[in-house]
């Protein structure tokens, strides 16, 4: 028996002995494509890394949220104070960003859920789960956008 040297690079499709006694090795060079930039996700795959990245936005816009919320339940004129800061044009725009990640971040989250329990886990279902968390996300966030402003 031979000892073979195995490349990391390659990719090592089979390995046989000919009748002649001689091992030959197939070796399949394929492109590595490591950009990640350049790379097309399927939607599925889309959702559930914007699902992530919501998660990651509330949970580093808890500590602002606790704050408003104490400010404004500490005091009538505290409250008055928050109501007349938050009514400006670039607070309302960052309200709907905060809505925006809450909003995906609870469709998609349903949607996780459901595939816990084996719903839509399918390729043609997930896709289409997929689908529908974007469209519905789409709507409310944009209702959101309406309600605030």
């Amino acid at each position: 028996m031979r000892s073979l040297l195995c490349l990391p690079c390659l990719d090592i499709i089979s390995i046989f002995e000919t009748v002649k006694g001689n091992i030959v090795v197939v070796i399949k060079q394929r492109p590595k494509n490591l950009n990640l930039l350049t790379i097309r996700f399927p939607v599925p795959a889309i959702v559930s890394i914007l699902h992530r990245i919501s998660g990651v936005i509330l949970y580093l816009l808890i500590p602002l949220i606790l704050w408003a919320l104490s400010l404004s339940l500490s005091s009538p004129d505290d409250f008055d104070t928050l109501h007349q800061f938050l009514s400006s044009p670039l607070m309302k725009l960052l309200m709907w960003g905060f809505l925006s990640a809450f909003i995906y971040h609870f469709f998609a989250g349903i949607r996780h859920l459901l595939m816990d329990i084996h719903i839509g886990d399918e390729l043609k279902s997930g896709r289409l789960s997929a689908q529908i968390t974007i469209v519905l996300s789409a709507v409310f966030i944009l209702l959101a956008g309406i309600w605030l402003w």
